[in-house]
């Protein structure tokens, strides 16, 4: 189903012409993605030397983890929706001032309590950028053939940001301290604000109604309470508090739910799920994600401490998958009208699993080339699959509704990624804890090795020279299984959402010709 075909107007209506600065504002949308893709990765390098300078527990040290990520989650929709009622420019700028300052103060961060709270106040602004570039994209080009582009732009910003992390984290944390992954914020967000300021048009729903704290309130414990239910069971394991949480998180999604259909001015309109390509393109979108984002988090630990790279080293060797994903996503919606919308999302999808499939040889010596060709080929089917489904679901929905649909498609990645580490993560650590370890450890060392790769490593440095290599050998063996075998995993779940979108885009077409709503 088309755009025009759920939104059709009464009468022709001359197109917008088109917004004379928009290639150059859309460089700045791209900037603010850019720099929250980023942060969500760069600070994982980091965690070694805060946790030296800090000395967080075990529990604070997750928090300054995770809590970034539970709190994007849990505001995109309310954040989406806020846009729409008070300007999407104005939430975006503000949003990026907040990022610039509580960058600062994380950076400079004395104690564990006030990183912990540096970043939860980063997850709030960040909420407030994603959704806002790519409803302003939607503003900004009134033509969908530029609009198309436009999407594979924002698309490869956010896909490179996540794969850059790693890389400009290792070059600065070879020359400064930990704080500096937080700075490099600070004039990015200057030059958003200053240009962001001068060409970026106002828009927003003229006829928004209010904004309803109380669906705010229920989809953040919601989407809080679900991830990180997923994330504890990925850590820890089945523990009475993950389950409470995720009871609880479930019961207010339903309730947020339902209160979305009794409002006249709803935060989300839940009937925008009734278009068959929106929901199938958000639901391809989650399950993308799912199985991609277990394989690159694992893959990077793979690199370092299997194979022996440096930080840096494990981030350069990441970087086709960007390369990949920036190149289709470029050319994604001119395939799309080429061909169709259902053979360029499921063919990238179809090609991203048989490329995690190719896993399946993987040995501690592996040598490059093979992690090189499935990295590339799986950026280029997500690269295909993202662009062209964020295209369908922004094209799906009216002007005035296109922050909230935007944070929709944000929202499935975020659920996407908590979900894949903790599925495939759960796989990896269950067939890891079943390696063998040499004889006369103590108790304590042979708990710590059995918990992880990193503690394996740690206590393979405490022993002799015939002990620790034996120790090192057979978790590195075991992590390479458990490796594999959730690759295979990520490749059924991809494999699926291929037949899935071949079978739920059947009618859905990207717009060839400018039309005004």
């Amino acid at each position: 189903m088309t755009r025009d075909a759920l939104h059709k107007p009464d009468a022709p209506v001359s197109p917008t012409p088109p917004h004379p600065s928009r290639w150059l504002a859309l460089a700045v949308l791209t900037l603010a993605l850019l720099l929250v893709a980023v942060d969500a990765t760069v600070l994982g390098l980091a965690m070694p030397f805060l946790t030296e300078d800090l000395q967080p527990s075990s529990t604070q040290l997750l928090w300054i983890g995770d809590i970034y990520s539970f709190v994007i989650a849990g505001l995109l929709v309310s954040m989406g929706s806020l846009g729409d009622r008070v300007g999407r420019k104005k939430l975006l700028l503000i949003g990026s001032a907040a990022f610039g300052g509580l960058s600062v103060l994380a950076a400079y961060a004395h104690t564990p309590e006030t990183l912990i709270l540096a970043r939860a106040l980063m997850g709030v602004a960040g909420a407030t950028l994603m959704p806002s570039t790519l409803a302003l994209i939607r503003n900004l080009f009134t033509d969908p053939r530029e609009r198309s582009f436009a999407i594979g732009v924002w698309g490869a910003a956010s896909t490179a940001g996540a794969a850059v992390g790693p890389v400009v984290g290792g070059i600065l944390l070879e020359h400064f301290w930990w704080g500096s992954v937080f700075l490099i914020n600070l004039p990015v967000m200057a030059v958003l604000l200053i240009v962001g300021y001068k060409l970026l048009p106002e828009s927003r729903n003229p006829d928004p109604g209010p904004w309803d704290l109380f669906s705010v309130a229920l989809s953040l414990v919601g989407m809080f309470g679900v991830v990180y239910c997923i994330k504890e069971l990925a850590a820890h394991g089945p523990r009475t508090a993950a389950f409470a949480a995720g009871a609880v998180g479930l019961v207010c999604l339903y309730a947020f739910v339902r209160r979305q259909h009794t409002l006249p001015a709803p935060l989300l309109d839940m009937r925008l799920f009734r278009n068959r390509g929106f929901s199938a393109s958000v639901l391809a979108d989650l399950l993308t994600v799912l199985g991609l984002s277990g394989l690159i988090f694992f893959l990077s630990q793979f690199l370092q401490m299997v194979q022996g790279r440096s930080p840096l080293e494990a981030g350069l060797s990441e970087l086709p998958a960007m390369v990949g994903a920036v190149g289709a996503g470029l050319c994604a919606g001119m395939a799309a009208r080429r061909f169709s919308v259902r053979l360029v999302v499921a063919g990238g999808l179809g090609a991203s699993g048989l490329a995690l499939a190719g896993l399946f040889g993987l040995t501690p010596d592996t040598g490059y080339p093979l992690l090189f060709a499935v990295l590339l080929i799986v950026g280029v089917g997500a690269g295909f699959s993202f662009t062209v489904t964020a295209d369908v679901i922004l094209s799906s929905v009216p002007e005035e509704e296109a922050g909230a649909s935007a944070a929709v498609s944000e929202t499935a990645y975020e659920l996407g990624a908590a979900l894949g580490i903790a599925l495939l993560g759960s796989i990896v650590t269950g067939v890891y804890s079943n390696l063998t370890l040499p004889t006369g450890l103590s108790a304590d060392s042979a708990a710590q090795a059995k918990d992880s790769l990193a503690g394996a490593v740690e206590v393979a440095e405490t022993l002799p020279g015939g002990s620790s290599d034996a120790l090192l050998v057979a978790a590195q063996a075991s992590f390479t299984d458990g490796l594999r075998i959730a690759a295979m995993v990520g490749a059924v779940v991809l494999l699926g959402a291929a037949v899935w979108a071949w079978r739920m885009l059947r009618h859905t077409e990207l717009a060839t010709s400018r039309t005004h709503h």
